[in-house]
């Protein structure tokens, strides 16, 4: 799992309902990005909202669908 943002790939560790969990967070303000999840040969990907954006003082990020 990969979070995309700004072109900026990020490895998800964990994901729950409204929420992230990256290991190597940066500074990033509000804003939509895409999380890709791959298993085997399948590939998703859809379009979120980070309303709170992230922190890189933070593992945890908040996410909303995109609208």
């Amino acid at each position: 799992m990969r979070l995309i943002v700004n072109g900026a790939s990020l490895p998800i560790a964990q994901m729950g309902a409204d929420f992230l969990i990256i290991d190597s967070p940066i500074d990033h303000p509000p804003g939509e990005a895409t999380i890709i999840l791959e298993v085997d040969d399948s590939k998703r990907q859809w379009e979120v909202r980070l309303p709170n954006g992230i922190s890189k003082d933070s593992k945890r990020v908040a996410l909303a669908l995109a609208q």
